[in-house]
């Protein structure tokens, strides 16, 4: 999978790009946000988890990961030199894969943030549920591949789910 995003390309670009690759591969886009200050997302039907996992996540078995019935994927954009909020979640574990060019990555199981990790193409990194985290653009935008891991079979994590201790952007 190649998406061919360069630092030059602008947000709508990036966007775009990113959208026609997943078209490519049949993955159906629920939401779409690209108005976060730090890039934004795209959440594919719940229903394509399985392939989403196969095609992104293939060294990982689906019943491993699978908490719940429930796996939520999602594609991470992230723009050059921004970060999203230092933060974690009391209902989800994460999984990630860098799918395009390299991204800043911070964990820390307390509230201190940890040093940088550079994360290349193929990288992959999982985070447990309470466990701080940070995804960083650094000098080119930065696609990653996302897998929530609901962890509450009767209340599973959504976009309020998060507790942010530290945004630039004042959230």
């Amino acid at each position: 999978m190649n998406f061919d995003i360069t630092t030059s390309m602008d947000k709508i670009t990036v966007f775009k790009t990113v959208a026609k690759v997943l078209k490519e591969y049949d993955f159906k886009v629920i939401n779409q946000d690209e108005t976060r200050p730090w890039g934004g997302f795209f959440v594919i039907d719940e229903s394509q988890a399985a392939d989403f996992a196969k095609l992104f996540f293939p060294n990982i078995e689906l019943d491993e990961i699978q908490i719940t019935k429930k796996l939520s994927p999602k594609i991470l954009v992230v723009a050059p030199n921004k970060r999203l909020s230092w933060q974690y979640h009391f209902r989800r574990s994460e999984i990630w894969k860098v799918i395009s060019e390299k991204v800043g990555v911070k964990t820390s199981l307390n509230d201190t943030e940890g040093a940088i990790q550079e994360l290349s193409y193929g990288a992959f990194i999982q985070m447990n549920k309470g466990e701080r985290h940070r995804l960083i653009g650094l000098d080119s935008w930065g696609v990653v591949a996302e897998i929530w891991q609901h962890t509450d079979t009767e209340n599973p994590s959504d976009e309020q789910d998060i507790v942010r201790l530290q945004d630039d952007f004042g959230r």
